[in-house]
């Protein structure tokens, strides 16, 4: 589509200008019925000059906002507030590849996919020692110990781990809870494995 030096418009179009008493080339569009959303593009108005310059006029882009959403929107970072958990703070706590670690997204995956390959295998091997029973092996996995722990490491690391997954610690952020139970329950099991020495 052709512009020519009134920005936006779209000469050579077969529209005819949707003001009801106009029957001008709609060359101009202006927001429409639909706004653009995850399915495509919306819908656009098609007006001349004359009437689209009428339509901007009155055109409210806050109209059905209340007083923080468009304060939000008027934000210069509106819209970059949300936060992938792969790029925050806390990302690669639980054993998940830190992406900004990586130059390449693919190795990332592929550290990942390696990751939990080890860790089958050394539960495997934990298993096959015939020392741990697969409840005791897949609790020292989650509390990141191998079989060669005692009870005085397993000790400081259930203290750091609880350090690190509590509420208090973390601001009262709940997030962790389900970690911190992990971590619990695997010490209890594995302070009364007679393995551990």
């Amino acid at each position: 589509m052709k512009q020519t030096r009134f920005h936006g418009r779209h000469e050579n179009v077969d529209r005819v200008c949707e003001h009801p008493t106009c029957r001008e080339l709609g060359e101009f569009r202006a927001p429409g019925y639909r706004p653009n959303g995850f399915d495509g593009p919306g819908e656009y108005r098609w007006f001349c000059l004359e009437h689209v310059r009428e339509f901007n006029s009155g055109y409210d882009w806050f109209e059905g906002m209340s007083a923080e959403e468009v304060l939000d929107a008027q934000s210069p970072v509106s819209g970059w507030r949300t936060e992938s958990p792969a790029f925050s703070p806390r990302a690669g706590v639980d054993g998940m590849p830190r992406w900004n670690d990586f130059d390449d997204p693919l190795d990332a995956i592929s550290a990942r996919a390696n990751g939990i390959k080890s860790r089958v295998q050394r539960e495997a091997e934990m298993q096959m020692s015939g020392r741990f029973s697969k409840e005791e092996a897949e609790a020292l996995e989650v509390m990141g110990l191998g079989s060669d722990t005692n009870k005085q490491r397993l000790r400081r690391r259930y203290s750091e781990l609880v350090r690190r997954y509590h509420p208090d610690r973390n601001g009262g952020d709940r997030s962790y809870e389900t970690r911190l139970s992990k971590v619990v329950d695997a010490y209890q099991l594995l302070r009364k494995c007679k393995a551990i020495a």
